[in-house]
């Protein structure tokens, strides 16, 4: 438990360039108190005290703004950044070296029972607002662009962006877990822009009828 407490705070220095000292990540950073807040209350869940690994979410919740369930498996190297708004359901199960933003959720589609919330391969990063929603899996080194909507399986290697979320790179190689989150392809923009030319194209077809009838 303590090993896993220290590279948390190891992993705040490899991820947050903000980040000056020991004593100001271990006493500010709400992302990390709250990290470990879940180790402590997914102790309790594992050993079945249902009511204080809830009880310790919720006050975690209340102080960090990041709601975790107790259930939830997460393993080393988790890094919050920011944090606000975070939440992560029952079921979801995150791997090594994960990185999520502020705003990010990790949840169900539904009232369904069993295994119902995403699973996230190791080094992952999903970036401020993503809604990864339902029993799919993030694949290794993929990241998940700033507001998209993930409801399907991402492959692993891949960078996703939209709504609903849209696989637009996957070269089969890892790719840099520093996302750049405002030079992102844009399938939606790109998608308006074919519509746009196509309406164009139309217009003059049009124009050219209209003259033939003219001069006839």
């Amino acid at each position: 438990m303590f090993k896993k407490f220290k590279e948390d705070i190891e992993v705040v220095f490899e991820q947050d360039p903000a980040a000056r000292n020991y004593l100001e990540v271990i006493l500010t950073y709400s992302g990390l108190h709250a990290i470990w807040a879940h180790r402590i209350a997914h102790a309790f869940f594992k050993r079945k005290f249902y009511f204080i690994a809830r009880a310790i979410s919720q006050i975690s919740r209340f102080f960090t703004g990041i709601e975790i369930h107790p259930g939830a498996k997460i393993g080393r190297r988790f890094f919050i950044d920011h944090g606000m708004g975070v939440v992560i359901g029952e079921t979801c199960e995150i791997g090594n070296n994960v990185t999520v933003f502020q705003g990010v959720t990790l949840g169900g589609t539904g009232k369904e029972r069993g295994k119902r919330h995403p699973t996230i391969k190791d080094n992952a990063l999903i970036a401020t607002g993503a809604k990864v929603l339902g029993s799919i899996t993030i694949g290794e080194n993929s990241k998940i662009g700033a507001g998209s909507v993930v409801l399907k399986e991402v492959p692993a290697n891949s960078t996703v962006v939209g709504v609903p979320g849209r696989v637009v790179i996957q070269d089969g190689k890892k790719i840099n877990r520093d996302l750049n989150h405002s030079d992102l392809p844009d399938p939606i923009a790109d998608r308006l822009r074919e519509l746009q030319e196509e309406l164009s194209h139309l217009k003059q077809e049009l124009h050219g009828v209209k003259e033939e009838r003219r001069i006839k």
